[in-house]
């Protein structure tokens, strides 16, 4: 046996819900560092590196990756919106349900604080060290998204729950098995649907569309220096 064999097995996680946990906190994490980091170079080259229509289909591309790695380990939910949509189908069961929700935003919040460091100098020299929820020198939108000026708070909510529907009812459709989809082109479908809700449903408040995507950088945010606005503008 050699050493890759040996590692393997005493690495090996033997408790499927465990392994099903850690594919969801490691994707949600990845999904968080690189979507993220899309939106770093968006706003802190003031939109000279990124166009808005490369960030909504660099989010898609960020989902597809995301979706795959973790897709035959855990089924790649990476949202408490779609757990919760697939529990109250009776797809999972209520303790999948809750570790999942604990595990995403634990991975959302890493995924942000990974990239705050690796654009920490660039987002210092941006907001000269001051941490700014909005205006000119806003970065707390790097990480979760807010409601734009003209937005009322019912206009908000109609928002994000068009959002999320429209991700629900487009993943159940791609997952179904009666549309014959390869599971091996579903994350591309996915990571498709995403990029064309951000150009279609963005301008409002974003399209956090994802609890774990918006609680975990906001929490992270808060624990960065941004003040307790960031759950508050608006």
């Amino acid at each position: 046996m050699n050493l890759v064999e040996r590692l393997r097995q005493k690495l090996n996680i033997g408790n499927e819900l465990y392994r099903a946990a850690l594919a969801e906190l490691f994707c949600t994490g990845f999904l968080l560092f690189a979507g993220c980091s899309v939106n770093a170079q968006f706003v802190l080259s003031q939109r000279r590196t990124n166009e808005w229509i490369a960030v909504a289909v660099g989010w898609g591309l960020v989902l597809l990756f995301a979706v795959q790695m973790g897709y035959r380990i855990s089924g790649a939910h990476l949202n408490p919106a779609v757990s919760f949509f697939l529990f109250t189908q009776g797809k999972i069961n209520a303790i999948r349900f809750i570790v999942f929700v604990i595990v995403q935003n634990v991975g959302a919040f890493l995924g942000a604080l990974t990239t705050f460091v690796v654009y920490y100098d660039a987002i210092s020299s941006f907001d000269n060290g001051t941490r700014y929820v909005s205006g000119p020198r806003s970065t707390a939108h790097i990480f979760a998204t807010y409601p734009q000026p003209h937005l009322s708070t019912f206009g908000a909510v109609i928002d994000q729950i068009a959002g999320t529907a429209v991700l629900c009812i487009g993943i159940a459709t791609i997952t179904d098995r009666r549309n014959r989809i390869p599971p091996f082109l579903q994350p591309a479908y996915i990571g498709t649907l995403l990029a064309v809700i951000g150009m279609a449903l963005a301008m409002n408040a974003g399209y956090a569309i994802n609890p774990a995507r918006d609680f975990g950088p906001r929490l992270f945010t808060l624990c960065a220096g941004y003040g307790w606005r960031v759950f508050r503008l608006g």
